[in-house]
């Protein structure tokens, strides 16, 4: 009989036991959360420490443009080759991006309160625990729920940036409705997905697998807060 090593257990080739294949995803699943909450803490610590420096944040909103398709660009970049790429290099363009995405978000600190930001966050935070649970103990495939939710996405996104050159409080209501549902929904969707994948890697739990379900999540993340910020978000 062989042997193959998964996640620090030997295992038969052909005869993996339930218990096995459990710990194996518990692994894989902290290792996305763990790469997850540092993307998200450098985020965090960027945005609060540009913040404290009006020119530079001023700066910033100058050349939003210019940070927005840069941060577009690194995030397809990173979704289409991470699992190609090294673990530590995935996770240097990882790290790369939450920190752009800091540096953009220092912005908000100027047009929110700092206090209405905090608790826009810890509602993130519970959305995105309850639905990731629920992603993670439902028996429901969740898989038709992606041609929906991917429209919902780029139907956000259009409107996202129509919303830049027309400003509307109602189009601003709307999107921060459809957003939450969105991406409520793809965090549930993309939980599961990415158990399915691991599942389809062989139970494999390399880095740059850990990194490209970051990534996934973390945007998710990102996304749910800005719609919950347009929703409940108290302006300065």
């Amino acid at each position: 009989m062989s042997w193959q090593t998964q996640d620090g257990f030997q295992v038969a080739r052909g005869h993996v036991s339930d218990a096995v294949i459990a710990e194996s995803r518990r692994a894989f699943m902290s290792r996305v959360y763990g790469w997850m909450f540092a993307g998200l803490s450098v985020t965090g610590l960027v945005a609060l420490f540009t913040a404290t420096s009006p020119e530079l944040v001023m700066k910033i909103a100058q050349f939003r443009w210019l940070f927005f398709f840069a941060q577009l660009g690194l995030v397809w970049f990173i979704s289409g080759k991470a699992r190609q790429m090294s673990g530590a290099l995935a996770g240097a363009l990882f790290l790369g991006y939450s920190v752009l995405t800091g540096l953009t978000f220092s912005v908000l600190f100027y047009v929110f309160t700092t206090g209405s930001i905090a608790n826009v966050f810890l509602m993130s935070a519970g959305a995105f625990g309850a639905m990731s649970a629920f992603a993670t103990f439902t028996k429901k495939d969740l898989s038709s729920w992606g041609t929906f939710l991917y429209m919902g996405m780029i139907g956000v996104f259009v409107a996202s940036i129509v919303q830049v050159f027309v400003q509307s409080s109602m189009l601003n209501f709307v999107l921060g409705c459809a957003g939450v549902l969105t991406f409520a929904g793809l965090t549930a969707y993309d939980t599961q997905k990415l158990r399915q994948l691991h599942a389809e890697s062989g139970y494999d739990s390399a880095a740059s697998l850990s990194i490209y379900g970051a990534l996934e999540l973390y945007l998710d993340f990102i996304n749910l807060f800005i719609a919950l910020l347009r929703l409940f978000g108290s302006r300065r």
